[in-house]
């Protein structure tokens, strides 16, 4: 018969372990490992919130479950529906800020649209995330429920074809969390998501894309670019004054890709700031010897913005001319616009939201 006893002086959300975490944390109970990998099914397959609902376990364990952890669940404060089919779910943190994701029906693919961190301080000028600044970093647990609670609202016969770290925040500024998350995700007897279908974006934290390289995770790697030069780039992105465009393309091409598989550049246009022709021709020129594809984003409007979106008719043509230097070039559909859900539209939008936080850790 197992015995279980712990010391555990505080109660572990059970939604923060990653499976190898959950065996131990079972194993210095005096627990068989193995009853880490039925929890995980539990909190990360099924959804549940109550303890007392894993029947599999030992009624002493769910005792012991029951005083010394918790499995927390992100506050969904209401469901947008746009036109085009997409759903955003919007989130409140426990302690007050708020988060949003998205998910994005196409015909062939079911995409959630995750985020890292409630706001952002990487100070893009064309996003409308940043303008509040960075409320706090999201825990692993606040990360993987928006994948538990997006499954729970999908329809019948439905599932989640791709995962895409591309909604609030900058993932590799909340690197560790961001890691451990994945690493959940990716596990099968935890979220169980094939890492082919995941990709990580990032605006350009050098140091961090060469460390997460190296984790091992076979995930997908996407850049948000946006300039073709350092005069454009640093003036949209002040990220740039750090690691600047060469610097950034070194760490791309350094990058242990899996095989067949290739880096996504992201080029949000902007209506006479980086469309021209000039532009797309010196960024063909960047990235000729990369193993890399392009995906243009026509910018996607919101109140205040210092930027417009571009004509189809200039789309297409910077999307041409790329194609002419046999890079392969697509133009991402902008869904949600209409709920303020697309690219670079995600926000807190309270009157009076949550101080920002000017004391977290720097940027390296």
């Amino acid at each position: 018969m197992e015995r279980f006893t712990t010391t555990v002086p505080e109660r572990t959300d059970l939604k923060d372990l990653s499976v190898p975490q959950l065996q131990t944390l079972l194993q210095t109970w005096g627990a068989e490992g193995y009853r880490g990998r039925q929890i995980a099914r539990w909190v990360f397959k099924a959804g549940t919130a109550n303890i007392a609902d894993m029947r599999d376990l030992p009624k002493a364990l769910r005792q012991t479950l029951e005083q010394c952890t918790v499995i927390s669940r992100l506050s969904c404060l209401g469901v947008d529906l746009a036109a085009d089919g997409t759903r955003k779910l919007r989130y409140q943190l426990s302690d007050g800020p708020l988060i949003e994701s998205v998910l994005i029906r196409e015909p062939t693919r079911l995409t959630l649209c995750l985020s890292t961190q409630a706001g952002c301080r990487i100070g893009c000028e064309f996003c409308l995330t940043t303008k509040a600044g960075l409320r706090r970093q999201l825990r692993p647990a606040e990360i993987v429920d928006q994948i538990v609670q997006a499954r729970a609202r999908l329809d019948p016969g439905e599932s989640l074809t791709n995962l895409v770290f591309m909604g609030m925040g900058e993932p590799f500024d909340n690197y560790a969390n961001t890691v451990h998350a994945l690493r959940i995700i990716t596990h099968p007897e935890a979220i169980g998501f094939s890492p082919r279908r995941i990709t990580v974006s990032t605006s350009g934290l050098v140091p961090a894309i060469r460390r997460f390289g190296a984790e091992g995770l076979g995930v997908n790697l996407a850049i948000s670019l946006n300039a073709p030069n350092d005069e454009i780039r640093t003036r949209l992105m002040p990220i740039n004054k750090k690691w600047p465009i060469d610097e950034l393309l070194s760490a791309c091409q350094d990058y242990p890709l899996p095989h067949r598989r290739r880096i996504t550049f992201e080029y949000v246009l902007l209506s006479g700031v980086n469309d021209q022709p000039a532009h797309a021709e010196q960024l063909a020129r960047r990235l000729r010897e990369l193993r890399c594809k392009v995906n243009l984003i026509p910018f996607n409007e919101f109140p205040g913005a210092l930027f417009r979106r571009p004509s189809a008719d200039v789309v297409q043509r910077f999307q041409a001319i790329l194609l002419g230097h046999r890079l392969t070039a697509t133009v991402r559909e902008s869904r949600g616009r209409d709920i303020g859900a697309a690219c670079g539209q995600l926000a807190d939008r309270r009157s009076s939201p949550p101080p920002r936080l000017d004391t977290a850790p720097a940027i390296d």
